[in-house]
């Protein structure tokens, strides 16, 4: 299933970024977060850590730190800056320097840098707001980044999902349908981010990457990856076992493991 977050089909409210409830959920269980999620492909991370004019890196929303380690074994100096106290204080754990606030208050203290990242975090960024802040926090040339983990995991696992999330949350807001679509489902989020960067005015016309890998999961460790999803991260324990039953035995119909279709997709710019 995507590890961004799906249209929903009556918005709640008309952003991403406005959903604050979602957005500040993960922390609950930071240690099943940093666990579970996937990593970004080493190709995609050494390319965006060369494509600065130095390696001084602003991870936003850095959550447990999984970007920002990457990024420093590929040689960068990095700052993180994460809004839930419990995801900060996992990354300071691993060793990242973690500063705890949303991106749009928070306070540079004159500080630039020549890389800005967000792994599986614009979308909670205002993104008119975010690139001009991005742009004022650059050095001239410095590069902007922001990445996604679309995922298409097997149509039968897919579907068990949709049908036991729909039983049980009826009334969700989420287009569950939108997670048929997988790499395909992500043009809502990129527009996003791309249309935010051009109406700044501070960027250079945006570049999409595309990076596709694959990853097996074996059932245990897919179940252990859902509840980490924005979906699921506000469920009440019961209505979550369900969901997870369901989906498992789906899993083991199909022999125990889970091959999910990744494409890491980059919104990328350079301050003009």
């Amino acid at each position: 299933m995507p590890t961004i977050p799906p249209e929903p089909s009556v918005p709640r409210a008309p952003e991403p970024h406005t959903h604050r409830d979602v957005a500040e959920s993960f922390g609950v269980d930071a240690a099943r977060y940093d666990r579970a999620r996937p990593r970004y492909p080493e190709d995609m991370v050494r390319r965006v850590a060369a494509a600065g004019p130095g390696r001084r890196v602003l991870d936003i929303g850095c959550g447990t730190g999984i970007s920002a380690r990457q990024l420093r074994a590929a040689g960068c100096d990095v700052l993180g800056v994460e809004p839930d106290a419990r995801m900060a204080e996992f990354a300071r754990d691993t060793g990242v320097n973690v500063e705890v606030g949303t991106f749009e208050t928070w306070d540079p203290t004159g500080r630039t840098f020549d890389i800005v990242t967000a792994g599986q975090a614009w979308h909670w960024v205002d993104p008119v707001i975010g690139a001009a802040k991005a742009a004022d926090i650059l050095v001239p040339t410095g590069r902007f980044a922001a990445f996604w983990n679309v995922a298409d995991a097997p149509t039968e696992v897919t579907d068990s999902f949709i049908a036991a999330y729909q039983r049980v949350l009826p009334d969700s807001p989420f287009d569950t349908a939108a997670m048929r679509r997988g790499a395909g489902g992500s043009g809502a989020v990129t527009d996003r981010a791309t249309d935010g960067l051009r109406k700044s005015g501070r960027f250079t016309e945006p570049e999409v990457w595309r990076f596709e890998w694959e990853q097996p999961y074996t059932r245990a460790e897919y179940l252990d990856l859902l509840p980490s999803q924005g979906t699921l991260t506000q469920l009440a324990p019961e209505p979550l076992a369900r969901i997870l039953d369901e989906v498992g035995a789906a899993i083991d119909a199909t022999g125990g493991v889970a091959t999910v279709r990744y494409t890491t997709v980059v919104v990328t710019a350079t301050r003009d």
